[in-house]
């Protein structure tokens, strides 16, 4: 099943031959192996965990060392006493690795693998990876439940630019295209082996998401490079207008992740009376920072277009996500 961050979750139809293919070219591409300490902290349940997890180390004779509750305190303690040498995850796990207190008095010396993907990944995340935990192998990977979660992939030997600003190209036996002109944002749309048959049950919906010849329409923006690596821009359903500009909420969060005391950050669209609609920050402060709403928002008019700018910040413990990280936007659009 999808995870529902739009909308009601949907039954996506996938053989296990394609699950089985393409977790293949995922263990190739990622370089998992035989003797590899794989700790599982996604869910069984989400794609991540039981393709990119489960069947990975199946098929490759990896240990699997499962998490049932995703704590950072405890996914430390995993690492150090198991010799974890794999964690793929959502990039907050890694965020929050990376920034916990108690880090250092935990021995992370056995990683060598992370693969990080399902949300949008800050690019100085990828960078702290390598020089704070000097792991290896950073790669980054775009992928849905309605082609069978994986569509593009880093590839081990890609420069450190590529792992974190883009989601790597197609994976064998496919092929993305973006609608929308050179260097334009448009839908991301797939087609190949991996693509579902369609919905469980719901013969309409089918029909809205895959088009007559085979291309799975995603529902995700994103950019095409010349070399054929994915950016992700947004999901189209969270793009907002302002004054008639197209605002990309992940564009805008990951401008605002740079900020030195921001922790964790969403935007949405609200409504506003002269300009339609304006974005709404909520973000989570650093440990220790002070940071307010008007120093978040003056900082932004220095470092991003006006109307990219958030008109309103609340700072929040935590944002909202569900069991697979990925932020839940129609809870904070909720909040008003």
């Amino acid at each position: 099943y999808t995870s529902g961050t739009t909308g009601a979750p949907k039954g996506a139809v996938i053989t296990h031959a394609q699950t089985l293919r393409a977790y293949e070219i995922w263990s190739e591409l990622a370089g998992l192996r035989e003797g590899d300490r794989y700790l599982i902290v996604n869910p069984f349940f989400h794609t991540f965990g039981y393709k990119a997890g489960i069947i990975a180390c199946l098929m490759r004779g990896a240990t699997m060392v499962p998490q049932p509750v995703s704590n950072v305190d405890t996914v430390l303690a995993n690492i150090a006493a198991e010799r974890i040498s794999v964690l793929p995850g959502p990039p907050t796990l890694h965020q929050s690795l990376l920034d916990h207190p108690a880090r250092d008095a935990h021995d992370l010396s056995a990683l060598r693998l992370v693969v990080t993907g399902a949300a949008v990944v800050p690019p100085r995340l990828v960078e702290r990876l390598r020089e704070e935990l000097g792991i290896a192998t950073v790669l980054t990977a775009y992928g849905l439940s309605e082609a069978s979660g994986i569509v593009t992939m880093c590839r081990r030997g890609d420069a450190p630019e590529t792992v974190a600003t883009t989601s790597g190209r197609a994976i064998p036996g496919t092929e993305v295209r973006v609608l929308g002109g050179p260097g334009e944002p448009g839908e991301i749309q797939v087609r190949g082996f991996n693509v579902m048959s369609g919905y469980f049950e719901d013969p309409e919906t089918t029909a809205d998401a895959l088009t007559p010849d085979g291309w799975l329409r995603t529902g995700d923006m994103g950019v095409l490079d010349e070399a054929g690596n994915l950016r992700i821009t947004d999901r189209i359903k969270d793009m907002f207008i302002v004054g008639g500009f197209n605002a990309y909420p992940a564009e805008i969060e990951r401008l605002l992740g740079l900020h030195p005391d921001i922790a964790d950050v969403a935007v949405v669209g609200v409504p506003d009376p002269r300009l339609g609609e304006v974005g709404k920050a909520y973000a989570v402060r650093r440990r220790g920072a002070t940071v307010t709403a008007a120093d978040l928002i003056a900082w932004s008019r220095r470092e991003m277009a006006n109307f990219k700018v958030p008109r309103a910040v609340e700072f929040v413990p935590e944002l909202p996500r569900n069991a697979s990280g990925k932020v839940v936007k129609g809870e904070l659009r909720g909040r008003g």
